[in-house]
């Protein structure tokens, strides 16, 4: 090894060199740089998220929690198709009910026990329905009189 060093300046390579142990500023400079970078990017995507939160929470409304056989009216909102022999759009009903509930699927999906008329699928979405208010005990619908209009022969 020794003239070989001689003869070229250096040592001979072996096939298998060892890293050297010596510190390269550019990377310690890069790997400085990339850390202040995340840091910063850390702290604006906290920043934009407590942000959006915000604004999301202001939309936000706390959900019922619906139990067993409890009565809710369903939303007529897309049950357009089996309104067609109904009145205009506007005169219909915006709910339908009351209907019982069967089953809790989820904090956001129920089955319903439906009548035969209604041909759609059982589990519906909580955002479909609404708790049943009866009436009042003692309050009854008042029928209205009959309007006669008699006619005058000109």
């Amino acid at each position: 090894m020794l003239f070989f060093k001689a003869n070229y300046r250096q040592n001979p390579r072996i096939g298998f060199e060892t890293r050297r142990k010596e510190k390269y500023e550019g990377a310690e400079k890069f790997v400085t740089k990339m850390k202040k970078i995340q840091k910063e990017a850390k702290i604006v995507l906290g920043k934009v998220q407590e942000e959006i939160k915000k604004y999301v929470d202001k939309k936000r409304v706390e959900v019922d929690e619906y139990k067993v056989e409890d009565l809710v009216m369903l939303s007529t909102k897309d049950l357009k198709y089996q309104m067609v022999g109904r009145r205009t759009e506007r005169l219909t009903e915006r709910f339908v009910g009351p209907y019982k509930i069967k089953k809790i699927v989820s904090l956001n999906a129920v089955k319903l026990e439906l009548s035969s008329t209604v041909k759609i699928h059982s589990v519906v979405n909580v955002s479909r329905i609404q708790r049943y208010i009866g009436q009042v005990e003692g309050q009854r619908k008042k029928q209205l009189a009959l309007v006669i209009i008699k006619r005058e022969e000109e």
